[in-house]
């Protein structure tokens, strides 16, 4: 069965792979319908078609200035990150999504940009433990990896032989419990 990947931008994966960041928001390509989790694990599938210095925090911009500077998509890509999702959260509420700041490096402008884009979707914060895939496969990108899709299948044979997690089992299950419970308490209630 071969191995997929979720289309992610270059600096979100460095940003995951650094521990900086554990929570991804995602709301599906223009391609798609709606965004879904059909994998619990998966790579990472850098992309660099969309990334700007000014949609993520100045903090990353400094800290990822090499993958931000990149604009063009190569014709190889190194799948460095490997991840399993922890949570899968919908997310619909403005003071949700700014509970989560503290867990991923977007821009507050554009993190809220994304909940308002098709507002009848959630927008999904993923809890994703991410791995560093050692060594990396190395796949050619072709015409099948391309558009603004979510998910791209991976040929055959690749797969994550060795994967060391970004944080350690204590740290991120502390992330985890952050993520939860900021969620919990910025949730509103129904009455």
């Amino acid at each position: 069965m071969p191995e997929h990947a979720l289309k992610e931008w270059a600096v979100v994966i460095d940003a995951l792979l650094a521990g900086d960041m554990t929570v991804v928001l995602r709301k599906g390509g223009i391609g798609e319908k709606r965004f879904e989790v059909p994998h619990e694990r998966f790579f990472l599938f850098p992309t660099h078609l969309h990334q700007r210095p000014d949609l993520v925090r100045l903090e990353a911009r400094e800290r990822f200035a090499a993958p931000l500077a990149r604009r063009e998509e190569p014709d190889q890509v190194r799948l460095d990150a490997w991840c399993e999702v922890h949570a899968a959260h919908p997310v619909r509420d403005p003071d949700a999504l700014a509970a989560l700041a503290p867990f991923h490096i977007l821009s507050d402008d554009y993190a809220a940009e994304r909940l308002r884009w098709r507002r009848t979707q959630p927008l999904w914060a993923l809890v994703l433990r991410a791995s560093r895939v050692i060594p990396p496969p190395v796949i050619a990108v072709g015409p099948e990896h391309g558009g603004c899709v979510s998910w791209v299948a991976l040929p055959e044979g690749v797969t994550p032989d060795g994967a060391v997690p970004a944080l350690g089992d204590e740290d991120f299950a502390r992330v985890a419990d952050a993520v939860e419970a900021v969620l919990a308490a910025a949730t509103p209630r129904a009455e």
